[in-house]
């Protein structure tokens, strides 16, 4: 690579010349600089991060290509020229159909660097797109002006015409004798892409005009990009520095091209390396850092990379237990190559789940969590490893390429492990590459392992917050109610929010959304505690300003970091009217049926729960059939950097748009204010539609403290079920409404007891007395006399409850009813 081009070369040599290191860049159509390799780095002295998004001319000297003269952009401290390179010269780059090759000579603080160059103007995406190859031209002159006498004492024009004795040109990769093979190597000098658009890059390049580099203007050699670029110890000159007592120049030592070939050779895996790791270490999501991994190594590395994972990583359950073994399942998480497309999809499906057989390299690999490296792959092993697998031919894909397998590792534990392949006509795997990828492995391992810690803790609270999330009925008495819970977009998505509903006596029903502060499994454990308590306190039929109260006193006894925001709603079917209180929380939104107008209600605020020492104000709000009550926490409302009232105003709007179900009415709000840039809390949202239970379907009784009004309870609830002809429903009513009854009689305080009856999908009973202790099963022996009443109702009701209050209590059942008498009452 650093031997020079004297005249007379054999044309060997000459193609042995040709093996150059490459500057790769790609510039968009603005002339700026979109890629820019370590190769251009070295060529050029820039960083990639000092380059992109540069002007091309500022860096390189490639003006002719580019027309920056037209763009009016300043060339650099370049002197350049541009050839000829294909028909029509220079002035064919404003027409974009042809590529265009120079020469140039840098001038930097007083060293001089020669250079040549092939500019392609590439198809999509976007006009004015240029593929730019480099390479230093000195390597290709120093034997020939050296091998003259007096060459170091020639003059400027002299040396000027010396360097046209070399220059970049185009011509077919058909004209030479390793046509395919000079088509093959091209990808390799491309930009990290998928294959199609790889492909369609090599055909366009072959197409306009393979780069070679022109001798005396009749000598053409073919450019054969190397995959290392070889810096010199005395740097871009190539020159060593003089042996003691020596300061003749032209007796200084040449550099050693296999030193400078292995030192390029480790330079650039180290390069590669710290490349694949930025890329690999951008995401905790495991199969998106799979693919990275997969497919970093396509084409620069490899032309066939496919990533095996256990099923117990890819589950998220956890770190694997042992090594594996030839019952471990493996699934296929992705398969990168540069074939032809297709051509491995047959065989090798991404997400099949395997074992693999005990006699073939890939398990070796995962059982000694070492690399296997394969050089050459002939017939009979490729055609022994084949065999082990049932119902797949693998030979044409295997036999004659070269095989590395690298285990994916994390604490000496296999997590997976990589199957890496080169084609017949790439160099060989050898032992620098079993390294670098053992080391690629070692890095991935690492990423993968942060990345299944983070799937398996994401994983574990989810779980805990779908557990304490509740399953709310969509239809409760005198409301229909619709749900919906979004994670936030951020890492650790578990939070706090958390809703529910709740069935209260007397036919009504608590509606309650909160919102601890902060996130992760702390949130989520926290919400459970709260949202417990606000059940068990729900059903103690407490007002909702004095349940605000108790949960407020019990955050502050449950610890200092126990913040929280909590909008509690108890809706009376019966009388048509709400009443609310508010922790902190954003108000509910009121959507009238009357008129479809949308309102935010205007509540006392109140104070989060935990904050301690806030009294807590109860509000009643009157409502009427159809209206619909939204409730939601702040991730729904609240952008970072915008007006929480414009997200309430556009949660009016939303709310107030007719749907044809509820859970088109939710769907809609969440498409309407979802989808605004910024959100990244949890959102948690419930809807209930106010149907009220109109006056008919109500029936309430007076019994009289004597044991006679049992059977008067039997009585009216035979009349009232005939009445509104439900006449199934006798029997089994009668004999639960006679066992509630007769122990409200034998505890009730005053006597006085109360009966109630409603009528809505289902048929609820409410017995009411003034004894506030609750009524309890109790296990009664074959010659008890009393203690199976609750027994009988808990057998016969398809739900049941009791409640007490400072005033009694309350204990009620439901009694199923058959679909065709329920639909002819509803019907009355």
């Amino acid at each position: 690579m650093d031997s020079g081009v004297p005249p007379g070369v054999s044309r060997q040599r000459l193609a042995a010349a040709g093996r150059i290191p490459l500057a790769v860049a790609v510039v968009d159509g603005d002339g700026l600089v979109s890629h820019w390799s370590a190769g251009a780095r070295r060529l050029f002295g820039h960083a990639k991060d000092e380059a992109l998004g540069r002007p091309a001319t500022d860096l390189m000297p490639v003006a002719g290509a580019l027309a920056a003269e037209e763009r009016g952009v300043a060339h650099g401290p370049y002197d350049t020229d541009t050839a000829t390179g294909v028909e029509g010269g220079p002035e064919l780059h404003s027409r974009g159909s042809y590529p265009t090759a120079g020469y140039a000579t840098l001038s930097e603080r007083g060293a001089r660097l020669d250079v040549v160059w092939w500019a392609y103007p590439l198809i999509g995406p976007g006009p004015g797109r240029h593929l730019v190859l480099a390479a230093e031209a000195t390597p290709f002159k120093r034997d020939s002006v050296d091998g003259q006498d007096g060459a170091d004492d020639r003059d400027g024009a002299d040396r000027r015409a010396d360097n046209r004795r070399i220059s970049p040109a185009f011509a077919l990769h058909t004209e030479f004798p390793d046509a395919e093979a000079l088509a093959g190597r091209l990808p390799d000098i491309l930009p990290n892409m998928s294959p199609a658009e790889s492909g369609r890059i090599v055909a366009q390049v072959l197409e306009l005009g393979y780069p070679v580099l022109e001798f005396s203007y009749h000598d053409r050699v073919p450019v054969t990009p190397d995959w290392g670029v070889p810096r010199r110890p005395a740097g871009r000159s190539g020159v060593t520095e003089p042996v003691d007592g020596d300061e003749d120049p032209r007796r200084r030592a040449a550099p050693r091209p296999e030193l400078d070939l292995e030192y390029a050779a480790v330079r650039e895996r180290l390069e590669f390396l710290n490349e694949v790791s930025g890329r690999i270490g951008s995401s905790l999501d495991l199969a998106h850092t799979i693919r990275e991994v997969t497919s970093a190594a396509v084409p620069r590395f490899t032309d066939f990379a496919g990533t095996h994972l256990r099923a117990a990583v890819l589950a998220g359950e956890g770190f694997p237990d042992g090594p594996p073994d030839v019952t471990t399942i493996w699934h296929r998480v992705w398969v990168e190559h540069n074939d032809e497309p297709g051509r491995w999809d047959d065989t090798v499906p991404i997400g099949e789940a395997m074992a693999f057989p005990e006699h073939t390299p890939f398990f070796q690999c995962m059982s000694s969590g070492e690399p296997v490296l394969i050089p050459r792959l002939g017939e009979e092993a490729g055609d022994r490893i084949s065999g082990e697998f049932e119902k797949r031919d693998l030979r044409p894909l295997i036999n004659h390429r070269s095989m590395l397998l690298v285990p994916l590792k994390a604490r000496d534990v296999v997590l997976g492990f990589m199957v890496l392949m080169r084609r017949p006509d790439r160099q060989p795997f050898d032992d620098m590459d079993r390294t670098t990828g053992a080391e690629l492995a070692a890095r991935a391992g690492l990423v993968l392992d942060n990345a299944r810690m983070y799937t398996y803790q994401e994983n574990v609270a989810e779980t805990l917050q779908d557990s304490m999330l509740p399953r709310v009925p969509p239809r409760m008495a005198g409301c229909d109610i619709a749900t919906r819970y979004l994670p936030g977009a951020r890492l650790g998505r578990v939070g706090g929010d958390w809703f529910d509903a709740v069935k209260l006596p007397g036919s009504r029903t608590a509606l309650v959304v909160g919102d601890v502060m902060g996130h992760g499994l702390n949130s989520a454990a926290m919400m459970g505690q709260l949202r417990t308590a606000v059940q068990t306190m729900a059903t103690m039929e407490l007002p909702p300003a004095q349940l605000l109260r108790n949960l407020d006193d019990l955050a502050q006894r449950l610890g200092e970091l126990y913040l929280a925001t909590c909008l509690y709603v108890v809706y009376d079917p019966i009388r048509s009217e709400l009443q609310i209180a508010n922790a902190g929380h954003i108000p509910p939104v009121l959507v009238r049926a009357e008129d479809g107008r949308a309102e935010v209600l205007d509540l006392p605020t109140g104070a989060p729960i935990g904050v301690g020492g806030v009294a807590f104000e109860t509000a009643t709000v009157k409502v009427g059939p159809g209206d619909r009550l939204v409730l939601c926490t702040d991730g729904l409302v609240e952008v970072r950097g915008a007006d929480i009232g414009d997200g309430l105003a556009a949660l009016c709007a939303s709310a107030a748009h007719p749907a044809a179900s509820m859970d088109d009415a939710c769907d809609t709000i969440i498409r309407a204010l979802n989808t605004r840039e910024g959100r990244k809390d949890d959102v948690a949202l419930l809807m209930a539609r106010l149907n009220g239970i109109p006056d008919r379907d109500v029936a309430e009784f007076h019994l009289a403290p004597d044991p006679r009004e049992v059977a008067r309870a039997r009585r009216l609830v035979r009349g009232q079920l005939l009445h509104w002809e439900l006449p199934a429903a006798v029997e089994t009513a009668q004999l639960m409404v006679s066992e509630l009854v007769t122990n409200a009689m034998k505890h009730a305080r005053s006597g006085q007891v109360g009966l109630r009856l409603v009528r809505t999908d289902a048929l609820l009973c409410e017995v009411i007395d003034d004894e506030p202790a609750p009524a309890a099963l109790l296990d009664a022996g074959r010659d008890d006399e009393f203690g199976r009443g609750l027994r009988v109702v808990s057998t016969l009701a398809r739900e049941w409850g009791t409640s007490s209050s400072a005033r009694g209590k309350t204990v009620w059942f439901e009694q199923a009813l058959a679909r065709k008498v329920r639909a002819r009452s509803n019907g009355s």
